[in-house]
């Protein structure tokens, strides 16, 4: 189960503090996702997390990820391709990549996992309203070739449905960070996918 930062509302200490809870409560890696944030505050941030005792990624930023000494970082739509990431990092980099579409899904190559989503519907991506489906979903996973990790309103009464549909894992934005008890949260959707 990967656990995607929110936002920075309590502060870098405060965000460590909810990841450490998440990671208490069985997620597998964290994600750094903060999109406002310029690229020295990410910094800031990412390294702040990678002393938790799982891969920390950093979303966009492979450069962050890169100075941060974090695991890998997850790629987008407009980043670099992660063909020709994987030309430049150092070897057992983790690469993940975004996908919503066909062509998303053959640019993913040199990929180690893609997330695809928004699955089910979300408040956190507001761009276009889309929501892909659970057979949008394993049809693009298929298309890929790669481990899947599903996204995009996964929370405890809709993750058994993602991992039916073939996920490899799940990635949880709002029913962690967004949890009063993010502990708690993460403990109960990790018990339920029994990670």
């Amino acid at each position: 189960m990967v656990a995607i930062t929110d936002d920075l509302r309590d502060g870098i200490d405060g965000l460590r503090e909810r990841a450490a809870a998440a990671v208490r409560g069985g997620a597998t890696m964290i994600q750094l996702r903060l999109k406002d944030l310029d690229p020295r505050d990410m910094l800031v941030a990412a390294r702040a997390l990678v002393s938790l005792p799982v891969p920390v990624i950093v979303n966009d930023r492979a450069d962050v990820a890169l100075a941060a000494g974090a695991a890998g970082a997850h790629i987008g739509v407009g980043d670099v391709p992660a063909h020709a990431l994987r030309r430049v990092v150092p070897r057992g980099f983790i690469i993940g990549a975004s996908v919503g579409t066909d062509d998303e899904a053959a640019s993913a190559a040199g990929a180690d996992y893609v997330g695809i989503g928004p699955v089910f519907p979300t408040s956190t991506r507001t761009d276009d309203g889309v929501t892909l489906g659970l057979t949008e979903f394993t049809r693009l996973a298929q298309r890929a070739g790669l481990p899947a990790v599903a996204i995009g309103g996964i929370n405890a009464s809709n993750y058994l449905e993602a991992l039916g549909a073939g996920a490899s894992g799940v990635a949880v934005i709002r029913a962690i960070f967004a949890a009063p008890d993010p502990e708690r949260a993460a403990r109960e959707l990790s018990s339920a996918i029994g990670t």
